[in-house]
């Protein structure tokens, strides 16, 4: 089978001929950037850049996947936050947000734009994913990302203000999350009226880490719920950090699957979620793939096949710099052990 045809099949729970290596997040390379002889800052700019960009991973490793967007900015900027894509940067430069929408408390209660779909990027992600489907779409699945409600709400105001109201003011959080709830189905439908196979919901800013099981479970989780219940696409629930303790709720999500980073436990959460979970994970995508040596990323796959991942998958986006031996390295081993699952 084809890589499109293996990760789809492991989407349905059917039974496919190896463990799948791919990525519902950033996973474009300074090589392929260099082979295309596109200027990083220039491509979020671009959807035909972009496209072509996100499929050079695939055509140059067999990465078996074409992701787009490359930033995390869509979303924030639609809604109204002013970002810096920096254009005219050298190397490795990702947008960022300059100006945040909510400023304080007192702006918290704030409308979705009722020309959301035509705002910021988000036609522009559209098209970049039109290009990609026609470009790589019958060898890979092709799949884009989303942010979670409360990793959109901490870009448009301060997210220390928001942790701190997560606590004292939660059913005033819980009604910012709704409509972020709301912001976020409107641009992941876009996506879909586009094409993608597949839809990672990015939570990132509700990890564990920060966050106890009970506030998740409270105040996070049912705006998860909300979004996931409207796409028809595959879905992906991404959380950073320590997810162990919380692995359990991110399924009451209803994703199809969840993508967990390598501060998880996987061994521990195939026991708590059963042999049928799809778990998508867990390499160090910095600290492993990009500076680590071809022995490390190598033992570090076999780990995660063993451990029971039911796909190998960063932990986070693959920071561009990646050694492109060392994707060549995760690539072979994945073939080479990824059967004997």
């Amino acid at each position: 089978m084809n890589s499109r045809e293996r990760v789809l099949k492991l989407f349905k729970g059917e039974q496919v001929d190896r463990v799948p290596c791919f990525s519902g997040m950033g996973n474009v390379t300074e090589e392929g950037i260099k082979k295309l002889e596109y200027k990083f800052a220039a491509i979020h700019l671009d959807a035909e850049m972009m496209a072509k960009t996100a499929a050079s991973t695939y055509k140059l490793f067999g990465f078996e996947c074409g992701v787009v967007p490359v930033d995390l900015c869509v979303e924030a900027e639609a809604m109204g936050c002013v970002i810096n894509v920096y254009p005219h940067a050298e190397g490795i430069l990702y947008p960022t947000i300059k100006e945040k929408l909510i400023h304080n408390e007192n702006e918290m209660d704030i409308a979705i734009p009722p020309d959301l779909a035509a705002r910021g990027r988000v036609p522009l992600l559209k098209e970049a994913i039109k290009l990609l489907k026609e470009d790589i779409g019958n060898e890979v699945a092709v799949g884009s990302y989303v942010l979670g409600p409360f990793t959109l709400a901490g870009q448009i105001m301060e997210l220390n203000d928001l942790l701190k109201l997560s606590f004292k003011k939660a059913d005033k959080v819980a009604k910012l999350l709704d409509v972020m709830a709301d912001a976020i189905i409107i641009v992941a439908k876009e996506y879909e009226s586009a094409g993608v196979d597949f839809i990672t919901v990015r939570e990132m800013g509700a990890t564990s880490d920060v966050l106890s099981p009970r506030v998740f479970k409270n105040l996070i989780l049912p705006p998860l719920q909300k979004i996931i219940k409207e796409l028809k696409a595959y879905s992906v629930l991404h959380i950073c950090g320590k997810t162990n303790d919380i692995v359990t709720f991110m399924m009451e999500a209803k994703p199809t699957a969840i993508s967990v980073e390598q501060k998880n436990d996987v061994v521990e959460t195939r026991k708590k979620l059963g042999n049928d979970a799809l778990i998508f994970g867990n390499y160090d995508p910095y600290n492993v793939l990009v500076s680590g040596t071809e022995d490390l990323v190598r033992s570090t796959i076999r780990k995660c096949i063993d451990d029971g991942v039911s796909a190998i998958w960063p932990g986070c986006d693959i920071w561009p710099t990646v050694p492109p031996q060392n994707m060549t390295a995760m690539m072979d081993e994945t073939k080479k052990y990824g059967g004997k699952k």
